[in-house]
């Protein structure tokens, strides 16, 4: 929102939410039924019943971009500016696909109110020039004068400071303005349409093409990262006067008072209003390489799904905690297609990146969803995956890899790796211990018994506290983890499900947890909480933590968990890279767990990150 807002500064249909893309339904189903059912050319319009596609191709145009510059900037390649994302910019530019909508809306009022806009042909190449003369002269000049009055501190409080509120553009951002501005800006984009309608020159090429290129511009000066080869403005030298590169635009939203172009930066030379450091940014920006990462977090896929909420996918889905939405369902063919391409793809790729005192981070997912780790037969090409991860990360450098799978079997494979692989048993631990109330004098533990819940439940023990468990295949193979006598006292097999606190993990039932007390507490120790099915009781989180406000580039959320969370497994990497510890913490065996987990939650708790609040259903 812009410091003081003026007037048409929301868009129209704020009030619908999510239910505004109603508002086109109508029109397109009229083009629709009157394409497929009418047999008089005059009613059966191509170029009306192509609109709604173009609407949806322009959505899917922005999407790529928006996935793109994502990627390219965490890895670093030719990124220009380091600062990071927040929340809040997300927040402000998840409507992105407004100004679609409008386009929309002003096309289908276009076509039935003026003489002309309808059956369109295919081409005609002199409209085709008139709209490329106009672009270049009437569109860009009035722009760039129009572009320098909104920055009037009249008009830049109140409504272009909404679009310069992203310092670090995404492409997205280039349509992030008030309602005012996308009117004035439309009506530019409009004079070569509405011009080649009343020459009777228009076509459908030339409609979509140059809208195309007005958002392929957009994007590309919006976009973060710098990709327009040096040979090209050596071949042609004047192409510097005609077309702008991402670092052009960057020092805009940097500098706010040069490069005001919209996409030719020939009026910012005419005018001296060009960045002196356009040149050099420029250079810079393509020399730059790959970012080489202190700390690197390798994880997977989760459902299907779960490809549209990485960072990479769509920025609003990805800033909110994991739910199954409706809508995803009706994308099967496109979540079935990014399945098979993860599949023949087959490399792990990187798909965030964080800065946190100094120490850089990227997060590394491998194409392999839950399922598949329980299938035996996937076992090999999962090992090969993260071996190659390993090895990838060892030769370039990086301090520590963290696994939210142990990796003990990688170290006995590499025992000269430099990396240094964290499996976060230890913090998770700690996580969970300090979950448990004060004062509890005994819990139940239910679910699969892993590595991290028999480091709980000896950790217990040995502090007094009773370990119930209700399978007697549980209860002896935790016992065989106990060395001494006093703790094997404390670990109890029962029959009674009136425990208080629940230590809970994976394979925990339904029908077991409406056996539960009212008021129970279930403590998740696995990464994958249980389905919250009591009204009554009280959830913890997966073990998590809050993370420091220090930590930079936090714009999505890590699974089901709340914002600026993350799971203990990916903290642990992190700590372990900040300490500059020099082993590897996994493969070890719970004892050592247990002896590691104060130290390792002390250092957690020493740069920062935060216990979480106990959250009811």
């Amino acid at each position: 929102m812009a410091s003081t807002p003026g007037i048409l500064t929301d868009w129209p249909w704020k009030p619908l939410g999510s239910f505004k893309h109603v508002i086109l339904l109508p029109w397109a189903i009229r083009s629709t039924y009157f394409f497929v059912t009418k047999d008089d050319p005059q009613e059966k319009d191509l170029s009306t019943f192509l609109v709604f596609p173009f609407l949806l191709w322009r959505m899917l145009h922005n999407q790529i971009w928006i996935s793109l510059s994502r990627y390219r900037t965490a890895k670093g390649n030719n990124r220009i500016v380091d600062k990071g994302i927040e929340f809040e910019q997300v927040d402000r530019e998840r409507n992105w696909d407004d100004q679609i909508l409008f386009n929309g809306i002003l096309f289908y009022l276009g076509i039935h109110s003026i003489e002309g806009a309808t059956n369109l042909p295919w081409w005609r190449t002199d409209g085709v020039i008139i709209t490329i003369l106009l672009h270049a002269t009437a569109v860009e000049f009035l722009y760039y004068w129009l572009h320098r009055a909104l920055h009037h501190h009249f008009l830049y409080n109140r409504y272009h400071s909404h679009h310069h509120s992203s310092i670090v553009t995404e492409p997205i951002t280039s349509v992030i303005h008030p309602f005012a501005e996308h009117i004035s800006y439309f009506t530019l984009f409009a004079i070569p349409l509405l011009t080649t309608i009343f020459t009777k020159t228009a076509s459908i090429v030339s409609f979509a093409g140059y809208l195309t290129y007005i958002d392929f511009m957009n994007n590309l000066g919006h976009c973060n990262f710098e990709l327009i080869p040096k040979w090209l403005f050596s071949i042609f030298p004047p192409l510097k006067y005609l077309m702008y590169t991402p670092t052009f635009h960057s020092l805009h939203h940097t500098q706010f008072r040069t490069n005001y172009s919209l996409f030719m930066p020939l009026y910012d030379y005419i005018y001296g209003t060009t960045d002196k450091s356009s040149d050099s940014l420029y250079e810079s920006s393509l020399k730059r390489g790959e970012e080489s990462p202190n700390a690197v977090y390798l994880t997977h896929l989760t459902t299907p799904e779960s490809i549209y909420h990485l960072q990479v996918g769509f920025a609003d889905l990805s800033s909110k905690p994991y739910v199954a939405k409706w809508y995803l369902s009706l994308m099967w063919p496109v979540t079935v297609w990014s399945m098979m391409l993860t599949w023949i793809y087959g490399r792990t790729f990187v798909v965030e990146r964080h800065l946190f005192n100094k120490v850089k981070l990227q997060t590394w997912a491998i194409p392999k969803y839950k399922l598949q780790y329980t299938l035996q037969w996937q076992n090999a090409s999962i090992n090969s995956l993260v071996e190659e991860a390993i090895l990838e990360a060892d030769e370039k450098g990086i301090k520590s890899e963290e696994l939210n799978v142990y990796g003990g079997l990688y170290v006995k494979r590499h025992p000269q790796l430099k990396i240094k692989i964290v499996d976060g048993s230890s913090l998770a631990v700690a996580v969970v211990l300090n979950n448990i109330p004060k004062g509890t004098k005994q819990v139940l533990l239910r679910g699969k018994v892993t590595k991290v819940a028999t480091a709980i439940a000896l950790a217990l023990c040995q502090k007094g506290i009773k370990v119930a468990t209700l399978s007697e295949n549980e209860h002896a193979k935790l016992n065989n983890s106990l060395l001494n006598v006093d703790s094997k006292s404390n670990l109890v097999l029962s029959k009674s499900y009136s425990h208080q606190v629940w230590l809970v993990g994976d394979g925990l039932t339904e029908e077991e947890q409406l056996k539960a007390s009212k008021g129970t507490i279930f403590v998740p120790f696995s990464q994958f909480a249980p389905k919250k099915l009591r009204k009554d009781c009280f959830y913890h989180y997966t073990p998590a933590m809050l993370t420091p406000k220090s930590l930079e580039n936090v714009h999505s959320c890590e699974n089901w968990l709340p914002r600026r969370v993350m799971s203990a497994w990916r903290i642990a990497g992190i700590v372990h890279a900040l300490e500059g510890w020099n082993e590897h913490e996994c493969g070890i065996n719970t004892n050592t767990i247990v002896s590691n987990f104060d130290r390792v939650w002390e250092a957690t708790l020493r740069h920062g990150f935060q216990p979480l609040n106990l959250s009811s259903s």
